[in-house]
């Protein structure tokens, strides 16, 4: 789904136990995995693929090409997912995304977080994320909340074409985001 799609400005409605368990929602998550390492993505929520269930995968394999700053994070499928800001701490991002191709922006993000969640298979995790991976987990879950990064920029004039970003951008967010990887971890 691409921005202006009313589906991804809904509220994502949270699933049962029983529901996860069933083949449409296994083959959705599938699908989901699928669709974002196909697109070179960090993430995806199930409303980016047209289904407003509380359902999001995060993954960053090896050098991402669209995302080659990015700090590794194994296969992460979370279903009902709760974010929980841990301090006053943030940092700037910049960010793209899959349902609005080819543009960019600088918002703010807290860079410690507690993410609970249940995986695939319905098993309980409460896990903490830092720096730019705790950006990754607060875009997906902003996601099934029908919020989009777009929303949360703060100085339009930082948004940009991903060629524009290439040209006058990312050299200095590289250095940037590279430094505050280097301190936080991840």
């Amino acid at each position: 789904m691409l921005i202006g799609d009313p589906v991804l400005r809904e509220r994502s409605r949270e699933i049962s136990s029983d529901e996860l368990a069933t083949e449409p929602i296994q083959a959705l998550i599938d699908e989901m995995i699928s669709i974002k390492r196909h697109a070179n993505g960090a993430g995806i929520a199930a409303n980016q693929v047209g289904e407003t269930l509380r359902v999001a995968v995060v993954e960053v394999e090896g050098v991402n090409p669209r995302y080659p700053y990015k700090p590794e994070i194994p296969l992460t499928v979370m279903v009902n997912p709760k974010i929980e800001v841990l301090d006053e701490d943030v940092f700037v991002n910049n960010e793209g995304c899959l349902s609005i191709p080819n543009l960019r922006g600088d918002l703010t993000r807290h860079l410690n977080v507690r993410v609970k969640y249940l995986d695939r298979d319905g098993i309980e995790h409460d896990e903490v994320k830092r720096g730019l991976t705790a950006g990754t987990f607060q875009h997906e879950v902003d996601h099934l909340d029908g919020v989009l990064f777009v929303d949360r920029v703060e100085d339009p004039t930082t948004l940009a074409t991903w060629d524009e970003f290439e040209l006058h951008g990312k050299d200095e967010f590289v250095e940037r985001i590279t430094k505050l990887v280097e301190q936080v971890g991840s």
